[in-house]
């Protein structure tokens, strides 16, 4: 396995309010992104928490860990349930905190599978036979607007409320976690990221990007090119490839 990582505020935000982790455990390593929201510094806060959070829970619960679906899915929906009411706590408690949240999109791979847990707007990708494949579902106004056929996918690249997001870790007392299991394969790369990409580049452009044979010089070229494309916000990538 390689791992490749890149963040950028982009050139226009004055801070970076994603965050991201990479677990050191070699086994059953896990991969987590936040895209934090809120005024000031408070989607900092939210993010940084929510990895701090799900990470601390995630790093405990590998040490007893069973090989049981149910079981690890149980694991990833307690770890981010954990971090909404620490954060929407905090939020309640701090004026400066009111009203922030977090995205949160992570990747646990245990032995032949890899487990997704997602909310809200960031993305995981599984490109393989050089497929690219989005593994989870945007929770966001325009996704919707999508389901219900008001609005085509093209015209949601460019629709004015294409920010608004309907779930968030950390904005509401109650949060539905989505979780994926996916079989892992030679040769797949998994891609995390932000919608400082997505926003960005079409998935043709991130097949395109993704293909290159150096995981970590795919990353950077992936916030790179964002960033040339106008980096209106703060981009994070990671990328694991499976040898």
């Amino acid at each position: 396995m390689k791992v490749g990582v890149k963040t950028s505020k982009g050139r226009i935000r004055d801070i970076n309010q994603d965050f991201y982790y990479i677990s050191a455990n070699s086994e059953y390593p896990f991969f987590i992104i936040a895209d934090g929201m809120g005024g000031h510094r408070a989607g900092e806060v939210a993010s940084k928490m929510a990895v701090e959070i799900i990470s601390s829970t995630l790093e405990e619960e590998v040490k007893n860990i069973k090989f049981e679906d149910d079981y690890i899915v149980g694991i990833i929906k307690n770890s981010i349930w954990k971090a909404n009411e620490e954060i929407y706590r905090k939020s309640l408690e701090s004026e400066e905190c009111s009203g922030m949240g977090t995205t949160v999109t992570l990747a646990w791979d245990i032995n032949e599978k890899i487990y997704i847990g997602h909310v809200g707007d960031s993305r995981a990708y599984l490109l393989r036979d050089n497929e690219l494949n989005q593994i989870t579902e945007d929770h966001s106004l325009v996704e919707e607007l999508i389901k219900n056929g008001s609005i085509s996918r093209e015209e949601a690249r460019n629709h004015p409320q294409k920010n608004v997001i309907t779930r968030a870790v950390g904005t509401s007392r109650e949060i539905h976690v989505d979780v994926f299991i996916k079989e892992k394969y030679k040769g797949d790369i998994l891609l995390l990221c932000t919608d400082g990409l997505t926003n960005m580049l079409n998935d043709d452009e991130i097949k395109e990007l993704l293909l290159d044979e150096d995981i970590q010089r795919a990353c950077e070229k992936l916030v790179d090119r964002s960033n040339e494309k106008g980096g209106f916000d703060n981009v994070s990538v990671v990328a694991i490839k499976y040898k």
